[in-house]
């Protein structure tokens, strides 16, 4: 008979950014053990908050499912001897098996007779197997940080303080760090108190009358529902960051909204100061008018019910009153410095100790941002702007508000900087050229932020490969990743007709100036393996299948735009209403490609052709060809790929009526360049054979 099975262990407060993790770990580790070992069941539920994580899974099954299995050993010449008798080899498998070699029996299989073993296994009863089961999952159980606690040998992500585990109604024994299970819970540490749960179908309401909401779904509808109340109520805007939300989720176990104030004499600080100091210090959420405006008010979910809650609102003011007068302070005194002195200042901060000094990263962005001006070839009075941006898009970060909240980067630098009179676009780049910063971010919206972002991020990451800093695995101290895609993204984006490889050659000029220690030529191959992950990526994000990103990564990427237009073209043809005629033509351009990788040179000698066909194929490509350079050139791929198919028909009756591989070695020469010159063209859009029908 099915029994639900219930698993709670209870844990001293476990940090809000691990527990997400920790109850999608135990939930995935379980299921997996309950199917190794052949248990049915129906769901497997998991639960959590900061003081516990919890299984609920139904309809498990009493007793293992039985087993036959048939397996297969050597084949009969080995497995009998000259007299027949089993052989060492066959032996040897029966004992594997666990079966008798009278037990043993010869099957067939493609021609070959092999010995084979049938094994029956009598399931057991989910009882015995628990105890152990439920020890392995939660030892294997990994954690970003771990801790000892006591005498105990054993790491978790925070000490066990009790544990309940049930079978049905029955107690399922084992002991951990010191702690056996029982059936005994604990409520909220001042709201509840210890609850007796009979079995699994009790769990969460039982809990649910000790104030703790187990069931993380509810918890934040229930959060969601009293803020959305609250700005109703107050005809507010009530800002709420996933992340944030997220965060507030696992700091509660019973949540109540509340609102507290702050004076107004604090709304001329910026408003991203603000926010910053109230969602990454406090965990409060921003108060906005319906226009987006911030209003002195914050709202903040309180661990516990709405018993004196006026009392807590006031003395969350008290605190958020001295963070937002530190921020205060911190903001007048940067007033007091000047863009100049906070230049001399960067010298002195190390960048990296073989990379130099901020001050330095810095005057490489200057060179590389003029040189990728340059090439863009923007208008002088853009040039003069995106000097200025590089030059000082750093100066911010000796200030003390940047050094007290650092996610205020460039955010500062762009209101200081037109509070000192810079121009605003340049001010702006100051901000934007950290864009994106992170994954989903807008990119800079000018074209002297996209210049000064480029510089700086391909400056960060020529910089640290040419040091030898490049990702490997999950390792990325540097984000290097994160700043190759932004590259990606900002090209794109702008339409900016700069090749990745341009882009590595100008960095790299401007990083010889300073003596390397690897060979450019190396990085310059580490950078090309490396962008076309991101490029990828890309493409993949764009809705682009596998097999269309391999077929056009095959044929380049470095020109992003080009890339894109050919991604999005063999989308287009692979559409149900052009992918028959598609089929079509790929399957004449792969006849072409294929003969073609035998061609030893792409000179043409009209006076050999010896068919009709012949002339009238290389003088239908020889027609299109300076269309398709000319398309290509101006990145008009529709165009290009219809001048290839015009070729179609002439690529048919030329295979219809030519052998290729003629016995006149010169013929055949001849007939191999007319379609390695037809071949050129193709893998310029992409390699079509890599195309999955």
């Amino acid at each position: 008979m099915a029994k639900d099975l219930l698993l709670e262990l209870g844990l001293e407060e476990v940090p809000a950014r691990f527990v997400r993790g920790a109850m999608e770990q135990l939930q995935q580790k379980f299921e997996k053990w309950l199917i190794d070992h052949r248990i049915s069941f129906t769901a497997v539920n998991s639960y959590a908050t900061p003081r516990r994580l919890s299984l609920i899974v139904t309809d498990v099954a009493d007793k293992q499912s039985d087993i036959e299995e048939e397996a297969k050993g050597p084949a009969r010449k080995i497995a009998k001897d000259d007299a027949g008798n089993w052989s060492k080899a066959a032996l040897g498998f029966a004992r594997s098996q666990g079966v008798e070699p009278e037990a043993l029996y010869f099957q067939e299989l493609a021609g070959v007779e092999y010995v084979y073993a049938k094994k029956s296994s009598i399931g057991v009863e989910t009882s015995s197997l628990l105890s152990q089961g439920f020890v392995d999952v939660i030892t294997s159980m990994s954690f970003p940080k771990n801790m000892r606690w006591g005498n105990h040998e054993m790491r978790f992500v925070r000490p066990i303080r009790w544990m309940i585990a049930l079978f049905g109604n029955d107690i399922v024994d084992f002991e951990l760090a010191g702690v056996a299970t029982g059936r005994v819970s604990r409520g909220h540490r001042f709201l509840g108190e210890e609850t007796t749960i009979d079995n699994a179908s009790d769990y969460i309401a039982k809990l649910r009358q000790q104030s703790v909401i187990v069931d993380v779904e509810e918890r934040q509808q229930l959060i969601v529902k009293q803020i959305d109340t609250l700005a109703s109520e107050k005809n507010w805007k009530i800002a709420i960051k996933e992340d944030l939300l997220e965060e507030v989720l696992f700091l509660v176990e019973y949540p109540s909204t509340l609102f507290g104030t702050y004076e107004e004499s604090f709304l001329h600080i910026p408003q991203e100061v603000l926010i910053t100091s109230m969602r990454e210090h406090q965990r409060y959420f921003p108060v906005l008018d319906q226009s987006g405006k911030l209003l002195p008010f914050f709202v903040t979910v309180r661990n516990g019910d709405t018993h004196s809650i006026d009392v807590v609102a006031k003395g969350n003011e008290k605190v958020l009153r001295a963070r937002l007068s530190d921020a205060k302070f911190f903001y007048e005194e940067d007033h007091k410095l000047s863009i100049e002195a906070a230049l001399a200042k960067l010298e002195n901060i190390v960048y990296h100790e073989e990379l130099g000094s901020v001050g330095d990263k810095v005057r490489r962005t200057v060179t590389t941002a003029n040189l990728i001006a340059q090439q863009l070839q923007v208008e002088k009075s853009t040039q003069t702007k995106v000097e200025r941006a590089a030059a000082i898009c750093k100066f911010d970060l000796v200030s003390q508000m940047v050094y007290e909240f650092p996610e205020l980067q460039g955010i500062m630098g762009e209101d200081y900087a037109n509070r000192l009179g810079e121009d605003a676009e340049v001010a702006k780049a100051i901000n934007e050229h950290y864009q994106p910063r992170f994954s989903g971010d807008a990119v800079p919206s000018q074209t002297v932020g996209a210049i000064v972002s480029l510089a700086d991020k391909i400056d960060t990451i020529v910089g640290c490969f040419s040091i030898g800093i490049v990702p490997t695995g999950s390792q990325d101290p540097y984000a290097l990743r994160r700043q190759a895609t932004g590259i990606v993204q900002i090209l794109l984006a702008h339409d900016l007709q700069l090749s990745l490889k341009q882009l590595f050659e100008l960095s790299l000029s401007v990083h010889e100036t300073r003596g390397m220690k690897r060979a450019i030529e190396e990085i310059a191959k580490d950078l090309q393996d490396f962008f076309g992950l991101r490029v990828k990526n890309w493409l993949s994000e764009q809705g682009a299948k596998y097999d269309v990103i391999d077929a056009v990564m095959v044929a380049g990427f470095s020109d992003l735009l080009l890339t894109k237009k050919r991604a999005k073209i063999l989308m287009t043809q692979l559409e149900e209403t052009n992918k028959a005629s598609f089929k079509t033509n790929v399957e004449a351009f792969n006849r072409v490609c294929n003969l073609a990788s035998k061609a030893e040179t792409k000179q043409v000698d009209e006076s050999l052709f010896q068919e009709a066909s012949e002339q009238a194929l290389f003088t239908a490509w020889n027609n299109a060809h300076p269309q398709f350079v000319t398309a290509m050139s101006e990145r008009n791929v529709e165009a290009a790929y219809d001048l290839l198919t015009s070729l179609r028909e002439a690529i048919v009756a030329y295979f219809d009526s030519v052998m290729v591989m003629a016995e006149d070695a010169a013929v055949k020469r001849n007939r191999l360049a007319t379609l390695a010159l037809i071949a050129d063209d193709i893998h310029q859009i992409a390699d079509l054979s890599k195309l999955v029908w």
